[in-house]
């Protein structure tokens, strides 16, 4: 579908395509060849790395442009709207006018998906959904302590967008990390403290007890994000009741 919007958009209208004939049928004594199976699409592998890298742009940019949740309609808008501006056609509208349309639009479309989110990881079995609107949901029981809004925590784990990008990982370093339970967001304060020594869960961030408005510099966190982390409780260090 999309290859055949990039032909649309870039190509002539549709209205200017003609309708084909309907081929004649054959006289009934006409003998007829067997029919050829047509031949499987060959694989998309551009080989030059200037197309590797040209791919790779429209990869990134589909990503950023992912919590607009676009319908196959929509994504024809778009993809005319590119090829009209790389081509130097003049734009049917004024892009500047609508500037302030295009950041409203992202707004509601990124509040609704979050919702639905939000929505759906709620009714996941074993979730709970705190008074923040935080949903913990427990993956493995721990057998260790709980740690304190004031201890230090050590832990494994991994943070994704609502279209799967994880944006950070312990895995990535290789080592746990450890910070102090209080200095986080309130997400982790509130998830965090729930779970056991040796025990995993999911935590399901709403934006506002995440980063809100003011994501982290050179991340890819969007504004007002919702947020997964799924986090593993290694250790408390400098627990001496353990």
């Amino acid at each position: 579908m999309w290859m055949a919007a990039l032909v649309l958009a870039l190509g002539a209208p549709a209205a200017h395509a003609q309708t084909p004939k309907p081929a004649k049928k054959p006289e009934p004594s006409a003998k007829q060849p067997p029919a050829t199976p047509p031949a499987p699409a060959a694989p998309f592998n551009p080989e030059s790395e200037d197309a590797k890298t040209i791919y790779a742009l429209g990869v990134s940019m589909g990503r950023d442009l992912s919590f607009f949740a676009l319908t196959p309609e929509e994504v024809q808008l778009l993809q005319k709207g590119l090829a009209d501006s790389i081509a130097g056609t003049a734009p049917a509208i004024d892009a500047k006018e609508y500037g302030p349309r295009i950041q409203a639009l992202a707004k509601a479309r990124q509040a609704q998906a979050s919702a639905a989110l939000l929505e759906r990881a709620a009714k996941e079995p074993g979730a709970v959904k705190l008074p923040s609107g935080v949903i913990y949901r427990e993956v493995q029981a721990g057998t260790g302590k709980s740690p304190r809004p004031t201890d230090t925590v050590k832990v494994n784990y991994e943070g994704r967008l609502l279209d799967g990008t994880v944006f950070d990982s312990t895995a990535k370093r290789g080592i746990p990390a450890e910070f102090p339970l209080n200095g986080v967001i309130p997400c982790w304060t509130q998830g965090v403290a729930k779970m056991k020594v040796g025990g995993k869960a999911q935590l399901t961030c709403p934006g506002s007890t995440a980063y809100g408005e003011r994501p982290p510099p050179g991340s890819r966190i969007p504004p007002n994000a919702v947020l997964i982390f799924d986090v593993e409780l290694v250790d408390i260090p400098g627990d001496t009741s353990k």
